[in-house]
């Protein structure tokens, strides 16, 4: 099953999503779905289930409230919890979202949805921000050493990523922020 978006929303009622976690999954989805729209425009040759894709982009940080259960860290426990909703489609691209999951050829982002949600997710803290800006609040952090460590490593395969995905709508990164806030405010 696919949840709409009121059955998203409901979901995180259900597992106690903070709000702060609410408006942050709502600005990425609100940004993976303008990049979808984004690349459509341009003619690039995509097939992008846009229901799936802001279904990802609403639950992906669905077990940031939930009690994880042994070895599991986020987002181990929403894949879970989506495939006990039978949600197994988006499990499968939340379980692609994590920074680190670009270092593990296994779980590193694929498909366009899982694409999107990763981008769109290193693109919002609590507005949408650059990619290099998301990055240094990280490193503005006191963070483990191993930590910094995937930081570093992660980077240059975000960047790759960001960089693909703009050439392709002709637009920059920094510009993003501004054309979804006048996008989101034509259609209030």
């Amino acid at each position: 099953m696919i949840p709409n978006t009121n059955q998203a929303k409901a979901l995180w009622v259900k597992y106690q999503l903070p709000q702060q976690k609410q408006m942050h999954s709502s600005l990425v989805a609100r940004v993976a779905l303008w990049l979808a729209k984004q690349l459509k425009k341009k003619n690039v040759s995509v097939n992008i289930d846009e229901k799936l894709l802001r279904a990802a982009a609403l639950l992906h940080d669905i077990d940031k409230n939930v009690s994880k259960l042994p070895g599991e860290q986020h987002p181990d426990a929403g894949v879970r919890i989506l495939e006990e909703e039978g949600m197994g489609e988006v499990a499968a691209i939340v379980k692609t979202h994590p920074l680190h999951s670009m270092l593990d050829p296994a779980i590193s982002p694929k498909s366009w949805e899982e694409k999107l949600v990763y981008l769109a997710d290193k693109m919002v803290k609590h507005e949408v921000i650059t990619v290099d800006k998301r990055f240094a609040l990280w490193k503005g952090e006191e963070l483990p050493e191993e930590a910094v460590a995937v930081l570093d490593a992660v980077y240059p395969k975000v960047k790759e990523l960001e960089h693909d995905i703009f050439a392709r709508i002709g637009i920059t990164p920094a510009q993003v922020a501004q054309l979804v806030a006048a996008e989101y405010n034509e259609s209030s």
